[in-house]
Parts: structure tokens; C-alpha cells; sequence
């Protein structure tokens, strides 16, 4: 994941249980990664890392080009989620609702924009 401000994107990425290191970059290479359960690592990036080896890389437009989805076991959960990632500097994509599919689903934007989803199994 590509981001503009590592510090910024590791503190928001905290408040869904990611642990990222402290300090978030020691060796001063705008980049950081963090292990969830499962054993997905999620790796940031800045920019400018990214330009160094892909000079000609740009950022998508036009909607957004991966999602992850955060289980937040409840409904309630979700909607508590929602409002403290936007105390956190996201923003809403699309506020809390209950999915025809049977999920209490939300949307959120990081801060760098790119979409998150935020859901919690049928009830």
C-alpha cells in the first residue's frame, strides 16, 4: 500500500489492531510493515520509495483498486469502528448500514483515500 505519511498511515492502521513498529522507521527507507493474524503482512510505503525503483508509477483514479475488509464482530462494533477511524483521520465513503447480504457494513477512507470496508457477520 503506497501512502504519503508513514507516521499518519501507522496510526491509523493501529486503531484496527495492526501492530506496526515503534519507531515506524528506523532506518529512515519509507517503509514499515505489519503482520495481522493469518499471516498477511500489510506493507507501507511512501511515494517516493515507490518512485525510486518505478520512476514512472502514478496513483490510481477513478475508484479504488483493492479492498480489505476489517471484521468488526458486531454491529455495534462496526458503528464504534466507523466514528473512531474518522477521529483518526479517515474520512466516510459510506456510513454504517445493515447490507441486504446480511452484514452490518461500512466504509471508510484512509488518509491517503483509499477505501477500507468495515463489517460485522449477520446477526
Amino acid at each position: 500500500m503506497i501512502v504519503s505519511d508513514l507516521e499518519r498511515s501507522a496510526e491509523f492502521y493501529r486503531h484496527l489492531g495492526l501492530q506496526f513498529p515503534a519507531p515506524v522507521d528506523p532506518d529512515g527507507h519509507g517503509h514499515t510493515e505489519a503482520q495481522p493474524v493469518g499471516g498477511i503482512t500489510l506493507m507501507l510505503d511512501t511515494r517516493e520509495t515507490i518512485l525510486e525503483f518505478a520512476p514512472a508509477w502514478t496513483p490510481s483514479t477513478g475508484g479504488h483498486a483493492m479492498a480489505m475488509a476489517f471484521n468488526c464482530e458486531t454491529a455495534a462494533g462496526v458503528d464504534a469502528t466507523f466514528a473512531e477511524l474518522l477521529t483518526a483521520g479517515g474520512s466516510a465513503h459510506h456510513e454504517p448500514w445493515d447490507a441486504v447480504w446480511g452484514m452490518r457494513y461500512a466504509q471508510v477512507k484512509d488518509p491517503d483515500g483509499n477505501v477500507l470496508d468495515l463489517y460485522a457477520p449477520g446477526q
